[in-house]
C-alpha cells in the first residue's frame, strides 16, 4: 500500500498508515487521511475519496475560505472546526525576522509552539470529532494541508506510538507536495516582497515540527495529557489510538 493519494485537484494528500511506531510496528492504512483543500478535487477526485471509504471530513478552515469554496454537493458527513479561532484580518508577527535570518524552522516551531498553547480547546473539539466519527475513513483538511492538517496529523501519529522524528519526516513531505501543484497563491502576491514571504511560508523543515512536538512534551508530558488537558475523554483518545494502531 503507499501512503501519497493522487486524487485530481489535490496535491498534498496522504493516508496516515504506514508510519513507524516506536513498539516496531507501523500505523494503520485506511484510518485517517490528511489533504489539502477536497473542495478543489474535480469530479474524479471525489470519486477517488468515495472509494477510499472516507465516511466523514472535518474540514479546519476559517468560515470565511468556506466563503470562497465553489459549491459542491457532499454525500458524506462535514463537520466544521476553525482550528484558529476567529481570522484577525489584523495580526502582524514577526515573520520577516525569520525571512531575513532565513530561518523557517525557527519561523514554525515558534508559530506552532503558539498555536498548540492558544488553541487548546479547538484542537481538543477537532480530535473529539474525529474520534466520533461514523466507521470509516475520516479526512481531515485545512486549505495547502501543511499547518493546520499537519499539527492535528503530529498528534494522531504522536498519540498512535509514533517517534517525534517520524512524525516530523511526514510533515516535512508537504513541502515538495505542494511545489507540484498550481503556485497561484505565490503568483497572486502583489509584490516581489509579498512574493518572498510566500514562498518562504511554503516550507516544512522537519526541525519545526520536532521542536514543536518537544515543546508539547516538556510541558504536558505527552500528547495524551495534552489532549485530555484540552477536553478529550479518555473514551475518546482510546478510540482514536485504536483505530490508527495495527493490530
Amino acid at each position: 500500500m503507499t501512503r501519497s493519494l493522487q486524487w485530481d485537484g489535490c496535491v498534498n494528500v496522504r493516508d496516515l498508515g504506514g508510519v513507524p511506531t516506536a513498539d516496531g510496528g507501523h500505523t494503520r492504512f485506511d484510518a485517517f487521511v490528511r489533504a489539502d483543500n477536497v473542495r478543489k478535487l474535480s469530479e474524479t477526485g471525489w470519486a477517488d475519496l468515495y472509494e477510499h471509504g472516507v465516511r466523514r471530513i472535518v474540514d479546519l478552515r476559517w468560515p470565511e475560505e468556506l466563503a470562497e469554496d465553489v459549491p459542491h454537493e457532499v454525500h458524506i458527513d462535514v463537520v466544521h472546526i476553525s482550528l484558529l479561532g476567529e481570522l484577525d484580518p489584523e495580526f502582524i508577527d514577526d515573520i520577516d525576522d525569520y525571512i531575513d535570518a532565513e530561518d523557517p524552522a525557527g519561523y514554525w516551531s515558534s508559530a506552532y509552539t503558539s498555536i498548540l498553547e492558544e488553541h487548546h480547546e479547538n484542537f481538543g473539539r477537532t480530535l473529539a470529532a474525529i474520534a466520533d466519527a461514523p466507521d470509516g475513513v475520516v479526512l481531515f483538511h485545512c486549505a495547502g494541508g501543511k499547518d493546520r492538517t499537519g499539527l492535528v496529523a503530529a498528534l494522531l501519529l504522536r498519540l498512535a506510538g509514533a517517534e517525534i522524528d517520524d512524525v516530523a519526516a511526514d510533515y516535512a513531505l508537504s513541502e515538495a507536495n505542494l511545489a507540484t501543484g498550481p503556485q497561484t497563491w505565490i503568483e497572486s502576491s502583489r509584490n516581489d516582497a509579498e512574493r518572498r514571504r510566500r514562498t518562504f511560508m511554503q516550507q516544512t523543515p522537519a526541525e519545526a515540527m520536532t521542536r514543536a512536538l518537544e515543546a508539547l512534551d516538556e510541558q504536558y508530558g505527552d500528547v495524551r495529557a495534552y489532549l485530555r488537558a484540552g477536553g478529550v475523554t479518555d473514551e475518546q483518545l482510546d478510540r482514536l489510538e485504536g483505530r490508527l494502531v495495527a493490530a
